[in-house]
Parts: structure tokens; sequence; C-alpha cells
């Protein structure tokens, strides 16, 4: 069938379907977006008079394994890019955030159910008692104390004499705080503590008084710290010294500066032979590290780390690690991939951390930028789940038995550990270095991650069970009550992981997948990261840079997907095969007569049968229309057909006789969502066609649309959506004819009454033996 043919019907069935409606899904996004300018372009890239502060940090900590108290001073350089004199600056003090009086512990809710773990009413408990935060012990500027104030979670320091454009401050800060018990008091950082063999394991974050963010788009970054925002950082560097235990092993941002000084000339030789190798090479072994578990020292060394151009700095200490690196190429530099982790963590961390950074690394680099730094570490300790710059926490252990002492792992542990330090470790390209603003976006870090995260799984092993991405994943979240877009500040998010992770990561796949194509979508996306690599993207400039770079308006998507909370639900409604009017009386009488043969005869007619008719007892009353069927073709039909004919062109006589079959389908939103329409066509002879329509074609009316196919086959059934790629929350309304629906009725015995007397009566059995059930509790310190 020709194009002319084609757009012919279409015209036809089309123009009766076009209807206003009230609300345009394709409206373009220029009106809630910020007007681009000289220091953010309208196509989504850095302009070229964009500027950014820088902070460089000299800090020596110390850290006192008897009291778990932190103590540091820092010397700190802030340089003002802006265009802007700055009468003050603002320090993040997140520590504060441990205080009795501080908001997060203030405004913590209730409990939601009528249950609650032991572990999270501890928490819940020793929250409000807790005597934590940052002791500021010293503040000056050029020798002088400065003035300060401390408002909740944040600092400012007034500039006695401003801080001009292009200037620079220096100034000295000394503190320090009681590092928190982790798994009593939970958060990013804290100590973990190992009753068995009496040991400690710190992971130190937000341990220093850091910067806030200064910026165009929101000026000081300076919104309190209430638990789910996270940081938005400027970029520095560091010069930093960490006095531990002598028997300590330290992992931290950056490059260990006096490797002479804290390790053993094995340790030493081991880590040049691991910076040439690919595959993990043990630095401190795990007999080694049992070995230094033994016996503390009252001894101190100091360890010496540099880290450039970066946004943050975190590090652990402790004398149970085990150690292992490999090599790891990212375009022409090679960086060491780094584990540590404690007996505890085999077998799991030997066999499977380092490697899991290696993939991390070698996949990111494939859709994001070049891994830019020298080290890429991973540490097993208290923190589930966290990232800094070249150093993640990440928490999956196997379980030991307490009887026999056996380890073993569960299919979620294995995969939980492989997949928390990818997403952990890719939290290097963001945001550590594509330096989204988390206290006001944590979609932008995490659901950007998340989505990496995602294909890095996939090419891990065959069938990977990947938790978020797949479209069907989403599913149940998109139905769900109780949402608030994606766009939504950070502390005010509803279903925090399914809002900033899943749903995110899951809408770039389906613009990947089934919008824009692999193509398109890993230029546009690559090109993103390329622009924004240390610099402070907005939404904004992610929206406008994929468009740009890949000439696909996709304001429709990221207005449904991500300013609303409506769901995908396209309903095939209605399937017509569309017979075409050939003007020829022959036929279409013809046709008319099957059309009334084929309707089911009425209830009244079937009973009407055996009654007397008049008519065959007075034959008489017969005429012209009982001997001559309604639909019996006419002379004058004849005529009219044939003076009718000779006045159309050649093609449109061929239009009339053509001999392909049209079927009209017609489609409702019910969701909300648009999307694009993805069908597959089963015809009589067993075949299958899969038509892809694009979104656009809601743009006219977001409600109800119609598709007129033309085909060549007798068409059985359609399925729309097929893959389940468009996360469509009801599949019954998916299909042509209808399918039948599957669920599962699970039957029970009822339960019995409580039977008090039977209770009572019951012989009391004796007591357990309370240190045998004291030894179980490994995590708590006595």
């Amino acid at each position: 069938m020709n194009k002319q043919l084609l757009a012919l019907f279409a015209g036809a069935f089309f123009a009766g379907n076009v209807q206003a409606t009230s609300e345009d899904k394709f409206r373009q996004l220029e009106e809630i977006l910020p007007t681009p300018n000289t220091y953010r372009t309208a196509s989504g890239a850095p302009g070229h008079q964009y500027w950014q502060q820088q902070a460089d940090y000299q800090i020596k900590a110390s850290l006192d394994e008897k009291t778990h108290l932190l103590s540091a001073h820092a010397k700190v350089r802030y340089q003002n890019n802006s265009p802007d004199r700055l009468d003050y600056l603002w320090l993040q003090l997140d520590q504060n955030i441990y205080q009795q009086n501080s908001a997060a512990v203030l405004t913590e809710p209730g409990v939601a159910e009528e249950k609650v773990t032991y572990d999270d009413f501890r928490t819940i408990t020793q929250s409000p008692i807790w005597h934590g935060g940052y002791q500021i012990k010293a503040l000056t500027i050029g020798g002088k104390p400065a003035k300060y104030t401390v408002s909740g979670t944040m600092l400012r320091i007034d500039l006695p004499n401003g801080l001009a454009s292009g200037d620079d401050v220096e100034f000295q800060i000394e503190w320090n705080y009681k590092i928190t018990e982790q798994k009593v008091l939970g958060g990013r950082s804290g100590y973990e503590y190992f009753k068995e063999d009496n040991n400690y394991l710190y992971e130190i974050a937000q341990w220093f008084p850091r910067m806030a963010a200064y910026y165009d788009v929101y000026g000081w970054q300076n919104k309190q710290f209430l638990g789910d925002g996270e940081f938005t950082l400027e970029f520095g560097n560091y010069d930093v010294a960490i006095t531990v235990p002598a028997d300590h092993i330290v992992a931290a941002t950056g490059e260990l500066q006096n490797a002479d000084d804290v390790l053993s000339d094995t340790e030493q030789q081991r880590l040049e032979t691991a910076a040439k190798s690919d595959k993990p090479v043990l630095i401190v072994t795990e007999a080694e590290a049992i070995e230094n578990e033994k016996a503390g020292t009252d001894e101190r060394k100091t360890w010496q780390f540099k880290a450039k151009n970066v946004r943050d700095f975190a590090f652990a200490s402790s004398r149970k690690f085990i150690w292992d690196a490999q090599r790891v190429k990212s375009g022409s530099r090679d960086v060491l991939a780094m584990s540590y982790y404690p007996k505890d963590g085999n077998p799991l961390w030997q066999q499977y951390s380092t490697q899991a950074v290696v993939h991390t690394i070698e996949s990111y680099n494939k859709y994001s930028i070049e891994y830019p730094y020298p080290v890429a570490i991973s540490v097993n300790g208290p923190v589930g789940g966290m990232e800094y710059p070249m150093i993640s926490f990440n928490g999956a252990r196997p379980e030991k038995d307490k009887k026999t002492g056996e380890k073993t792992y569960s299919r979620m542990t294995k995969y939980g550990l492989i997949s928390v330090i990818i997403h952990e470790v890719g939290h290097n390209y963001y945001p550590m270095i594509i330096n989204s603003d988390e206290r006001q976006w944590t979609w932008m870090d995490e659901g950007l991650n998340t989505f990496v995260q995602y294909l890095a799984e996939q090419s891990w092993e065959e069938k990977y069970p990947s938790r978020r991405g797949e479209p069907r994943d989403i599913v149940d979240y998109m139905r769900s009550e109780h949402q608030v877009p994606i766009m939504t500040n950070s502390e005010s998010v509803l279903q925090f992981g399914n809002n900033a992770y899943g749903k995110p990561a899951t809408a770039l796949n389906i613009l990947r997948e089934t919008i824009m194509g692999r193509e398109l979508f890993d230029f546009a996306f690559k090109t993103y990261a390329e622009r924004w690599k240390f610099k402070r993207p907005t939404p904004a400039d992610f929206f406008r840079t994929m468009e740009d770079a890949s000439a696909v308006d996709l304001d429709w998507f990221w207005r449904g997907w991500f300013y609303t909370t409506d769901p995908v639900d396209i309903a095939l409604d209605k399937v017509t095969l569309v017979h075409i009017d050939s003007k020829n009386p022959e036929t279409e009488k013809a046709w008319e007569q099957s059309q009334e043969a084929a309707q089911p005869e009425s209830l009244s007619e079937k009973r009407n049968k055996s009654l007397p008719k008049r008519l065959d007892s007075q034959p008489e009353l017969r005429d012209f229309y009982n001997e001559h069927a309604k639909f019996e073709v006419t002379n004058a039909d004849r005529n009219e057909y044939q003076s009718s004919i000779a006045k159309l062109e050649d093609y449109e006589k061929a239009l009339l006789s053509h001999d392909k079959l049209a079927y009209q389908l017609e489609f409702s939103n019910v969701g909300g969502l648009v999307m694009p329409i993805i069908l597959e066509l089963k015809f009589k002879d067993g075949t299958t066609e899969e038509v892809r329509i694009p979104a656009e074609i809601w743009r006219k009316n977001s409600k109800n649309v119609s598709k007129l196919l033309i085909l060549d086959k007798e068409l059985v059934a359609v399925e729309l959506d097929p893959h389940w790629e468009t996360a469509d929350i009801d599949v019954n309304n998916n299909s042509w004819p209808r399918k039948v629906a599957h669920s599962k009725l699970e039957l029970y015995k009822r339960k019995k009454g409580d039977n008090q007397m039977k209770d009572f009566n019951e012989k009391l059995k004796p007591a357990k033996d309370e240190k045998a059930d004291k030894d179980v509790k490994t995590d708590e310190q006595p």
C-alpha cells in the first residue's frame, strides 16, 4: 500500500478524533526551568562566565580509641571566584545532628506500626540522650579570634573586612567530637565494636567543618541537615595527617604520602606488586590481621594523605583490616582498586570486593567520564553503604554459625554486596565529580547513579538480580499512594528509595531503551557527564543537555516522570476491522447483508418462531417486498455506481478496490502519563509484527487516541507493551482479546482462641544460661 493511500485512510479516521483537552502534556518546560544566562546556557552547558568557589584544607587529626574522641585542627583557604562580595562564610557542622536538641532528633516521627525491631528501638531511645556534636575550641583569622555563630548544623563566620570577588581568605579552626557507635545511633559514619576480640573499626566521615557551597543558582546552600538531604560541597585540595594507634591500618581519600613510616617493607613490596597486577594482591593477609588483633598498643603513628580536586575527605581505621589491591586501567591512567575488611567479611570480601571496584570503574567509564583519581577503595564496616571521594563504606557480610563457626551467605547477601559496592564506588562519578546539589535534589546523584549501577550489574553476569532499573520493578510504587514528584526537595521526599533511586533510574532506562534508543541516549548522557565534571549541574542543565545532544524533544517526558506522580496505564479499548466502502452495490449490499446475518437472534425472535403467521394463512397479503430481499441490488444502484466511478481519477479508483485489511485500534490514557504505544500484532498465519508509535501521538488529545493499521494479513490478537518496557501499572487492559488474569488463593486453618487455663498450667522451663545469651551479642560494647 503506498503512502498516499495510508495517509488518506489515517486522515479520514483521525478527522473526527481530535478533541480539545484541558491539559497539554507536551507543553514546553521553559515556563518552569530557570532562564539561561552566561553561567548556564540554554543548551545545558556551562556558560562562558561559569564560576565556582574553591576550598583547600590542611588538617591534623587524632583518633583516641579509648575515649572514641576525634580531635583536629584545620587551616582552610577559601577562594571567592564569584562576582559577589561576601560578608560571611557558611560551614557545615554535620555532627551536630547528634546534639540532643537538634532539629533531626526533635522532628523524628514516632513508630508507624505496632511493632519495631530491637535495633531500631535502641536508636530511637538513645538518640535523644546522646551528647554529640562538635565542640569548637578555637576559630581564628590572621591569628585573631573570629566572630562566629552556630545555627544548628551550620556555622557562620563573619568576615571583618568582607571578601571581594577574586580574593581569598584563610582561617584556622580547632574542634573535637565524640564518635558515635554506628549500630546504636545509625548514620553515615561511626565505630563498630567486636566483642569477641575486643577491637574497634572506625569509619569516619562528616568529621570536619566543611565549607558550604555558594553558587549562582541558590547563593549559599545552607539548608539545615535533617538526615536525608546529603551534602553540597566545594572542590579543593586536601593535605591530611591522621594519628591513630600504631597497629591500625588506615584507608583514606587520596594517596598515602609516608608509606615508609607506616608500612612494613613487606607491605610496601606487596603494594608495588598490586599496582602492576590484574588480580587482587593481599597487602595484609587474614592471618596477619588476626595476629594484629591480639594485642593493642599505646604507641601512635601518623598517616599522611594528599588528594587533589576533591569535594570531601573520609577515612577508616582499624587493627582488624585485611587489605588487598589491584590495578585497573582508566584511559591512560593506572588506578589502584583496594579493599579493607575484617576477617568477619570473608570469604565474601576477598572474593568479590576489589573485583566489584574494578568492574565499576570499567563499566562507568563507558557511560560517563574516565575515572580521574589514583585510587578507588571499598571498606567493610558498620555503615551499610556510603560514598566519599575515592573511598566507600559497604556493610554486607556472611553469617557465622554460633556453634560451628562456619560462615555461609545467602543469595541476597552475595548480590547485595556486589551491588552496594558498584553503587557506592559509582558515586565517585555522581556526585563526587559531577557535583550536583545533594541537599536540594537527591535524585540527581542517587537516581543517575542507580541507573548506571543497573547497566554495570547487567554486565556482571547473565540475569543479574538488579533491584532497580527494570520498568516492571517500579510498577508497585507507581500505583501506590502517598507519593511526591521526583522534583521534590530531598528532606520532603516520601518513599525515599523508590522516589529518589528507583523511579529516576527506571525513567532513564526507559528513555534509553524505548524513547531515544541506545545510541542517542548514550551520547547525550556522556555529553552531560563531560560537560559537568568537576562542576555543579542543576536539573535544568541535565534536562537541556539530554535534548541538546540528541535533537529529541523530551519536555513531555521530564514533565510527566519528574514533575508529576501520574502512573503509566494505557488501555487498548477496542479493535475494529474497518470495511472500506467500494461504492459497488454488488459488494456493499452483500457486506451489509453479512453484517446483519452475523447479529445474534433475539430472544423474542427465537421464541416467536412457533407462532402462527397471518401471512401464511393469507397469501394474498404478499407483495413486491415479500418477493425481493432488502439487500437485492437494483439497476438504479448499478447505474449510480457507474456514473460515480466515471468521475474518479485512477488513483481514487485504486483506493476503492484495494485488497488490504484495515484495523482501527482505540486507546485511552487511564493513568495520565503519556508514553509511546508499543504493539505486538499476531496474525492468523502464526506470524507476529511489532509496531512502535511515538508518544507524540498523544499531543492533540492526551486522553484518547486511535490508530489505523493497514495490514496484509488477518489479525487475531494485539498485545500492548509486550515487553513490559513502559512501567504500565495495569497489564490486564493491554490485550485484545482480553487475557485471563492469574492470581493465587491460599488456604489456612483458623487459629484457636487463647486458652489461659492451659497456659497457666504449663510447666515452667529452666532458664537459659545468661552468659551464653550475652555471648551471642557480638556487636555491642560491654
